[in-house]
């Protein structure tokens, strides 16, 4: 039987200069859809979105996948990844004085 499950890991925080998610421990799905939901409109140009993998949940290096993040109240944004072990987060990277309050939530099924 598949599984599949939702875990938000980031709720009404503001990101900015350099931000990540809660780590979520996922070894046990297959496939994982990443979705952003901005709650507020971005200040300045918004930032950048990576999606980052961990052998234990303390040290991080980036999985690859890339995708700006939304800027508009409401707007979303999204990423599909698999082959990411069993640790998985999102770190934000912004210029400037950039900044935009978030919804991040893990989409995972085995």
């Amino acid at each position: 039987m598949r599984m599949s499950t939702s875990a938000i890991v980031a709720r009404n925080v503001v990101w900015s200069q350099r931000a990540h998610s809660e780590p979520y421990e996922a070894g046990w799905a297959e496939n994982a859809v990443i979705f952003v939901r901005a709650l507020r409109d971005a200040v300045g140009t918004g930032g950048r979105a990576h999606v980052e993998i961990s052998p234990d949940g303390m040290n991080w290096v980036r999985e690859g996948t890339s995708f700006d993040l939304p800027t508009e109240r409401n707007a979303v944004s999204f990423a599909r990844v698999t082959h990411f072990g069993n640790w998985l987060r999102l770190a934000g990277e912004f210029q400037n004085d950039s900044a935009v309050t978030l919804l991040v939530t893990l989409h995972l099924k085995s």
